[in-house]
């Protein structure tokens, strides 16, 4: 099963979040994945603070309610003066969304599921909508079109990002001369192993996370335009297929990138999906060569022709990166965490290093996409960052975030540094692996 994904389009999230102060939404329950039943809505959603409840009919209506307060399966009634019904169609762009307060906020909702009274969303556990206007005044037909069946129901955390921090969390320099700075790092950087000349970097996450658009982004930085050699994608299996060896193009003036970015399958949730732990386990330690096809059934054998019998230290993988989107942090799925962990211990059985690499940090919040450099100052994204550190169970300083180049004609340089920066990092830690693993007479002079 793929990550659970949210049922509003472009359109309909900005509406809704139009009433709701351009908070972030996160999803936390959806009928279709998580059944139309009372009692695992409040498993999804009791203590999660402020929620909006959205639900979806044949007739185009978005409608649903808003609560300031938890949901606590208390059996009582709440109150709350922030509570409202709220409605628009999808096929009635132009309108502006109706939004209905109640007339009594003492009587905001009922805590024995999504209940408003007015409305009553998972009624009876199906998938219908009670409706009868009463503390909540409305048109039934205003509202949902006076069709009760729905096609879908979410409910989603509504989070305020904030203001910005007085300063930055992380101090980085934003200028041209900080990018040129960054470079001469990377141009400069040797493995400590005479055997080694590059350092291999192995990308693994969830499908779309990004993996092959960072690859893109670091050669374009490379190359000094956009470019796009890595396929790319929202497919909801993976794009990648095969296991590739990927070798950035050194710009005028240089002859040699001292690092190789490795890409793998994407991590899928079922069984028999995705990147498999057996194959993730040969490529660490350099028995897949490049093209391997994947079969997520079967792992690769030892008499298959992309399977290198006796592989070097020059072979192996030097740092793992676990890619993952920064929208998509609070979604991760228990399996899906459950998967990132089996993975983690394949990796520290062998004392590899291990990053993650928070993408997408412009599309998860807006005051990063208005300006990248707020990024370490994003109440938001400092956030995001935490929760993925204790997710994965890797350190709050081993979590960079990036932002890839998707839709760009032409290179920038604040886009270049967070991904400089993040090359660094790989660079350090893989140097770390190095001096973890041979004895001072062992390294090149």
């Amino acid at each position: 099963m793929s990550t659970v994904k949210s049922s509003l389009n472009k359109w309909q999230n900005k509406k809704l979040c139009s009433l709701l102060n351009y908070a972030n939404l996160s999803l936390l329950f959806k009928a279709s994945v998580h059944g139309y039943n009372v009692n695992t809505f409040h498993q999804k959603c009791n203590m999660q603070g402020p929620t909006v409840i959205v639900a979806y009919n044949k007739s185009g209506y978005v409608f649903g309610a808003f609560t300031s307060k938890d949901f606590r399966q208390t059996n009582q009634n709440v109150v709350d003066e922030k509570a409202f019904l709220f409605s628009f169609n999808d096929k009635e762009m132009k309108e502006d969304p109706t939004r209905v307060l109640s007339g009594n906020p003492q009587f905001a909702f009922t805590d024995t599921g999504p209940n408003f009274g007015s409305l009553v969303f998972l009624y009876n556990n199906t998938a219908t909508v009670y409706s009868n206007p009463g503390a909540y005044q409305f048109d039934p037909q205003q509202m949902h079109g006076n069709d009760l069946q729905l096609t879908e129901c979410e409910v989603y955390r509504v989070e305020e990002y904030g203001a910005l921090m007085e300063k930055p969390w992380r101090n980085v320099q934003w200028n041209s001369e900080r990018r040129k700075a960054l470079l001469s790092i990377i141009y400069g950087w040797k493995p400590s192993v005479s055997s080694v000349k590059q350092a291999r970097i192995l990308l693994v996450g969830p499908v779309g996370a990004g993996k092959s658009s960072f690859f893109n982004s670091i050669n374009s930085v490379f190359k000094g335009y956009v470019s796009s050699q890595a396929n790319t994608g929202t497919a909801g299996t993976s794009l990648t297929t095969q296991f590739r060896t990927y070798y950035i193009k050194p710009g005028s003036g240089v002859s040699h990138v001292p690092f190789t970015l490795c890409d793998s399958m994407g991590l899928e949730e079922g069984l028999n999906t995705g990147l498999d732990v057996d194959d993730f386990a040969s490529i660490l330690k350099g028995h897949i060569q490049d093209k391997y096809q994947f079969n997520p059934s079967m792992p690769i054998q030892p008499d298959s022709p992309h399977f290198r019998k006796s592989p070097g230290l020059k072979d192996q993988i030097h740092c793992v990166v676990y890619v993952i989107d920064a929208c998509k942090v609070k979604l991760l799925p228990d399996r899906m965490i459950d998967k990132f962990a089996v993975f983690r211990r394949k990796t520290n059985q062998l004392n590899i290093p291990q990053l993650v690499l928070l993408t997408k940090v412009d599309e998860a919040c807006p005051l990063v996409e208005d300006d990248l450099k707020n990024v370490y100052q994003s109440h938001y994204i400092n956030k995001m960052m935490q929760e993925v550190s204790a997710q994965l169970g890797v350190s709050l300083s081993a979590v960079v975030p990036v932002k890839n180049y998707c839709h760009e004609l032409e290179i920038n340089s604040q886009t270049d540094i967070l991904l400089l920066n993040a090359v660094v990092q790989m660079l350090r830690a893989t140097e770390g692996y190095f001096d973890d693993l041979y004895n001072p007479d062992e390294r090149s002079e």
